[in-house]
């Protein structure tokens, strides 16, 4: 009998043990944790270095994965992470933005938060996240590249929540921001936008993600960008 309730008391304490470990990984719903070692390793910019930071998700990080040609011999730092939905950019962008003293910040957001990857969210809750971001950017010296989200037809992880109207919709929010603010607004959707308000496979093998050919699309309109960024 003792040996028995030895091995339940085992068995209750190894669950616990799991439940703390799996609560323990939520705490951290931004992903501060991603790029802390790397953001404490960088040195401050060397005088008139022109230090950009590209925000995003999966599709800013995989940029650099994809083409990382694009981005050796430039002072430019991805931080991109792979499904971020606007609010854990919000809560991450100081760290991940702000203290690495960039001139500029180019950031992509909103498609994962209208595929509702942290749960449900109107476009009026993205675009106050971007405004947010923006003006935590401004209050820092940081000039701002806001960059339309791309077009998507569909979600592959998530069919059937028809983006294409929502995304349209959203880009105009986020341009009408910039028009009244002044800062640098990116329309990568205007060159990458097919007749049914999609990404075509050309650019994206699943309509979502760019390929090579899609990125390379997007590297001009984003130098351009930045270069603007630079001299306001």
């Amino acid at each position: 009998m003792k040996k028995i309730k030895i091995l339940l008391m085992t068995g209750i304490l190894a669950t616990l043990g799991c439940t703390t470990t799996k609560a323990q990984q939520h705490q951290d719903w931004p992903n501060l944790a991603q790029f802390q070692e790397a953001n404490a390793t960088l040195e401050d910019p060397a005088e008139n270095e022109d230090r950009v930071v590209f925000m995003g998700n999966s599709i800013t990080i995989g940029w650099i994965n994809s083409r990382p040609e694009f981005f050796e011999g430039k002072p430019w730092i991805n931080r991109g992470i792979s499904g971020q939905t606007t609010p854990q950019m919000l809560i991450r962008f100081r760290q991940d933005v702000v203290t690495l003293k960039p001139k500029v910040v180019v950031l992509l957001a909103g498609t994962n938060d209208i595929a509702g990857n942290t749960g449900p969210s109107t476009l009026e809750m993205i675009i106050d996240n971007i405004k947010g971001m923006a003006e935590i950017a401004h209050a820092n010296g940081i000039k701002v590249v806001l960059s339309s989200t791309l077009p998507a037809y569909d979600y592959p992880w998530k069919p059937g929540l028809e983006p294409a109207p929502k995304i349209i919709s959203l880009n105009k929010m986020i341009k009408a921001y910039c028009d009244a603010t002044g800062h640098v607004y990116l329309d990568y959707f205007s060159a990458m936008v097919d007749d049914r308000g999609g990404l075509p496979k050309k650019y994206a093998a699943d309509e979502v993600h760019p390929t090579k050919e899609g990125y390379a699309v997007m590297e001009p309109l984003v130098e351009a960008a930045i270069a603007k960024a630079l001299t306001q």
